[in-house]
């Protein structure tokens, strides 16, 4: 009977200080609780601008079952994820983000779990070492996706998981080019195991997620996840246009009635303007966020381009390639194959 075989898939960047401490820990864990599996460990790297791609390379030439994915481009966290966990041929496919935060120790949990028949063993932050206030907003955050949403998100889950085969060809079938991976594990993991871990500190020093990236994570969420917000914008407009409509008409049967018993102020007038200025300002903002969120999923492009693979042996014929100096390899990855958090 052959061997099972675990891939792990280490989405990066900027991630040279822990590449080499990420290999060691992952390798103690297979050595020494997980001898019966063989396993790859493959770095996909989101295009660092550090040396993370010399340290990848080195260890690389050093063991065969250390892989790499370079991306041709920053492509962004959502797509890079959503793609790193197609790229592995295991029986199930472990996914770790490169800065350590997510322990490699846990893994002989998650097959255990895994090995019951769970199809979807992910972990859930039960501590984490963020500031008071991102607590706070993420808290809030999930309290709207749980209130709006189609499909409740799993709080306090960046992708950190084990994944069966079965459902990483679930992920292959989604053509869509910014999945957010999040709400695609809500919805389709249909055999899904929670374990609970305590998140370590980023050997980066700090997140690679500014406010204006956790900002578009979060909008990302709420529009992959629901059309209530859209709706409750139309009923909400509809029930002022109805107020404002009710005041229109009792202001002028006022006047007809008594033309000196009411005189329309400056202040009432401007104060009305406003008002609803800001309401149409608002909604139309909740629209946009809609728009870009379609714009983004119509457009006919590759998820990713891979620009070079290393120690996947030669790229199969069919695979788009392009030749460089250092007989590199680019690949448009239209994933049927594919890709937070945070």
């Amino acid at each position: 009977m052959s061997r099972r075989t675990i891939s792990v898939v280490i989405p990066s960047y900027n991630e040279e200080r822990s590449v080499q401490e990420m290999v060691d820990r992952l390798t103690a864990v297979f050595r020494n609780e997980l001898p019966q599996y063989d396993y790859e460990i493959i770095f996909v790297d989101d295009f660092s601008t550090d040396g993370t791609r010399a340290e990848i390379r080195r260890i690389a030439a050093e063991d065969a079952r250390v892989k790499a994915v370079f991306n041709a481009r920053n492509f962004g966290f959502h797509r890079n994820v959503f793609s790193a966990l197609t790229y592995g041929s295991g029986d199930a496919t472990f996914m770790l983000f490169g800065d350590l935060q997510d322990p490699p120790e846990n893994l002989p949990e998650f097959v255990r779990a895994w090995e019951t028949g769970k199809q979807v063993v992910i972990g859930q932050r039960r501590s984490s070492d963020e500031g008071f206030v991102m607590t706070g907003l993420r808290h809030l955050y999930y309290a709207v996706i749980r209130w709006f949403s189609d499909t409740t998100q799993i709080p306090r889950f960046t992708g950190y998981g084990l994944y069966d085969r079965e459902f990483v060809r679930v992920l292959e079938s989604i053509d869509d080019i910014q999945p957010f991976f999040k709400a695609v594990v809500a919805e389709y993991g249909l055999n899904v195991h929670i374990i609970q871990y305590d998140q370590g500190k980023s050997a980066r020093g700090k997140s690679n997620f500014n406010f204006l990236r956790n900002y578009d994570f979060a909008m990302q969420g709420i529009t992959s996840s629901t059309k209530l917000l859209m709706r409750l914008a139309t009923f909400i407009a509809a029930v002022i246009a109805f107020v404002c409509l009710g005041l229109a008409v009792f202001v002028l049967i006022n006047k007809l009635v008594d033309w000196d018993s009411y005189q329309a102020g400056e202040a009432s007038t401007t104060v009305g303007i406003f008002f609803l200025g800001a309401v149409q300002l608002f909604f139309i903002g909740v629209l946009g966020e809609y728009i870009l969120s379609i714009n983004s999923r119509v457009t006919a492009k590759p998820r990713v381009v891979v620009g070079e693979r290393v120690n996947f042996g030669p790229p199969a014929p069919a695979a788009p390639v392009l030749t460089e100096e250092r007989n590199v390899v680019a690949e448009a990855v239209t994933d049927d194959p594919l890709e937070n958090a945070q």
